[in-house]
């Protein structure tokens, strides 16, 4: 018959138990904005729970109740994700498994499982992302779990601090085996493994839908979307729209975009001229395929990215994490020339029972010009001299929006003047289509580069003419042109950046701003964009010539064993037994001559008591080597003291 296993506690981890819950609490910390609010809860409750039952010497949990709870929350987890794969809900899995096993944690063996599930914890926050704080957390929290690790083996007259600075002398230890295994080992393209990435939080960005106030609520966000630095000047203000997806089907509200698709003749549908930029975006994680590029792209270095048909860059899978790569761009092209009439009819089709007064206003307007080009200015000119208005926060409008903007509110963001322009076109039997994307940027004059902010998100339109092919119209710029020129966010504060030089309300704002984005900068480019070819250039500059795979692994394992040498010498120099002092050296010497062996714990006394009594040597000399060396080793630091020990043992022959 199996006997119970003892639920009642001691108090015995109470003094280790803190430190568990610590580094449990550190662990989960990043994962917090991930988790369901209820995961959270359950770990607080136990982790409460727990500390009070050691505090008051109370009884762990049956086994039934700790069965009922986990299944409860194995069945609340594959709710709230769907899933019980993916760096989601693997985390809330460890975040629950971590919450549940303190519920039995009754010795010293269960606090090892807590803390080795903590060490997963630190490591798995890396999966959604690197970012600059990454690396100081990761030192903090492994130098929290390391303390935690001390003080539950730690004698009681150690101090926490003393096992925390035991810690940090442990990781630095380690730390150079882990620069020399960063540095040295073989970088891969691509992952062995594909690891989904959470999608549960919702990512700030482009959309493959645009209706009325979409890229309004984006023009309030200051995320950054992506960073671009040039190989040489930058282009004009002007020049600066950075495409990413087209719009082609309108239902009365709502325009939508196709799938992504290759698209072979969609490259060579393309003429550039004019100047030619060369120059690399970090885009950040988007959860979409669209890939940006600025207008037009004519080559791109990202892997697995094609042009689909409307010119715009994809990605066969959706962008999770950040990328870098580089693209080459005319802002000078032409587009399709020729255009079939059965794409004619689909870029002029508009559904027939919305935003009939929108309709009758752009035939009414092209019969009184000469032709399709002339239209266009007088549909421009009235967005221009009309009481028309560039703000963030337009009125609500109806199912017939375009209608409701045009002739009610007549105020609105880029996506109101790009859906009425272009539903005015294709009213007027010219093709048209909706480019969604970003326009302009800010210089970061530390680092040298562009940042484009989710704020900057714009939408302008393309509208198809014989032998010009497709061509862009902002319509945006015919009411708010400082839009184009100075960005969204200044355009938004009435001009006042202007005036100041830059676009923040605080120059010391402002300052801070572009330090921390400088910095976040070159942490993408040397950390975490430390690539093979990279990697490649720093073994060359090292003066390994065509580094291949095997010659990096040598050189990996010669660099990690010399490491260890060094550490290990290190220790022992640090370690060493303390020097023999004088006064030592001369009474062992007295030792030898007494031919008596000195017991283990035997005092000087004890053995002088034992040589009078089993050696024939005068046992005034040997009284007068026990004080002297008694004065020289432990005395007062007198001088002569050891002299007169060496005169004192001499004596005896």
């Amino acid at each position: 018959m199996m006997r119970a296993q003892p639920r009642g506690t001691d108090g015995s981890l109470l003094s280790s138990l803190p430190w568990t819950l610590a580094a449990l609490v550190v662990a989960l910390a990043p994962h917090v904005p991930y988790l369901s609010f209820w995961i959270s809860g359950a770990f607080v409750s136990c982790a409460t729970w727990r500390y009070v039952i050691e505090q008051q010497r109370r009884m762990l949990p049956s086994r039934w109740v700790r069965g009922g709870l986990a299944l409860l929350c194995f069945l609340g987890v594959f709710a709230s994700y769907s899933s019980i794969s993916g760096v989601g809900p693997g985390s809330a899995l460890l975040a629950i498994m971590a919450a549940l096993k303190l519920l039995e944690t009754r010795k010293r063996r269960d606090q090892f499982v807590l803390l080795f599930i903590s060490i997963f914890l630190v490591m798995s926050s890396l999966l959604r992302e690197q970012y600059l704080w990454s690396l100081p957390y990761l030192v903090f929290g492994t130098l929290i779990i390391m303390t935690a690790w001390l003080r539950m083996s730690a004698v009681e007259s150690e101090s926490a601090k003393q096992s925390l600075r035991t810690g940090g002398r442990l990781l630095l230890y380690a730390a150079p085996l882990a620069i020399a295994m960063w540095v040295l080992f073989p970088r891969l393209a691509t992952p062995f493994w594909s690891v989904p990435i959470d999608t549960s939080r919702a990512v700030t960005g482009l959309s493959d839908t645009m209706s009325p106030g979409d890229i309004s609520s984006l023009s309030q966000s200051d995320e950054v979307a992506f960073r671009v630095r040039f190989d040489d000047q930058l282009p004009q203000p002007k020049d600066r729209y950075w495409r990413g997806l087209v719009m082609t089907s309108f239902n009365g509200r709502t325009w939508r975009g196709s799938e992504p698709r290759i698209a072979a003749p969609a490259g060579e549908q393309l003429e550039f001229a004019g100047q030619a930029y060369s120059y690399e975006i970090t885009l950040e994680p988007t959860q979409q395929q669209w890939v940006i590029a600025m207008d037009m792209p004519m080559e791109w270095s990202l892997e697995r990215t094609f042009m689909g048909p409307h010119q715009q860059l994809s990605h066969v899978t959706p962008i999770e994490q950040r990328v870098a790569y580089k693209v080459v761009s005319y802002p000078e092209y032409r587009v399709q020339t020729g255009l079939p009439r059965i794409f004619r009819r689909y870029y002029t089709e508009l559904p027939d029972d919305s935003n009939r007064r929108t309709a009758s206003l752009a035939r009414e307007m092209r019969q009184t010009v000469a032709n399709d080009k002339q239209y266009i200015d007088a549909v421009l000119a009235m967005f221009h001299n009309e009481e028309f208005f560039y703000t963030l926060r337009p009125p609500a409008l109806g199912s017939n929006s375009v209608d409701a903007f045009l002739f009610d509110t007549r105020q609105g963001f880029c996506e109101h003047y790009a859906s009425a322009f272009s539903v005015m076109m294709r009213a007027a039997s010219i093709p048209s289509r909706i480019v969604l994307g970003y326009q302009g940027g800010e210089v970061n004059p530390l680092g040298g580069h562009l940042i484009v902010r989710q704020s900057d998100a714009h939408a302008w339109v393309e509208v198809w003419l014989e032998e010009s092919g497709w061509r862009r119209v902002d319509p945006t710029a015919a009411v708010a042109p400082e839009r184009i020129e100075y960005g969204a966010r200044d355009a938004a504060l009435d001009g006042i950046g202007i005036s100041w030089g830059f676009s923040a309300p605080s120059r010391l704002l402002q300052n801070l701003t572009m330090t921390w984005d400088m910095l976040n900068t070159k942490w993408n480019d040397w950390i975490l964009g430390y690539s093979p070819d990279k990697q490649k250039t720093f073994m060359e500059w090292l003066g390994m010539e065509n580094p291949s795979w095997r010659k990096m692994l040598l050189t990996l394992v010669f660099t990690v064993i010399a490491t260890i040498l060094a550490i290990s010498a290190f220790m022992m120099l640090r370690y060493r037994p303390a020097k023999k002092d004088q006064a030592s050296i001369l009474y062992k010497r007295f030792i030898r001559k007494t031919g008596v062996e000195r017991y283990i714990g035997e005092t000087e006394q004890e053995f002088a008591a034992r040589v009078m009594a089993q050696c024939p040597l005068p046992p005034a000399a040997i009284q007068a080597v026990t004080d002297a060396y008694l004065d020289a080793r432990y005395g007062a630091k007198v001088a002569g003291a050891v002299e007169k020990l060496r005169k004192a043992v001499a004596a005896i022959a």
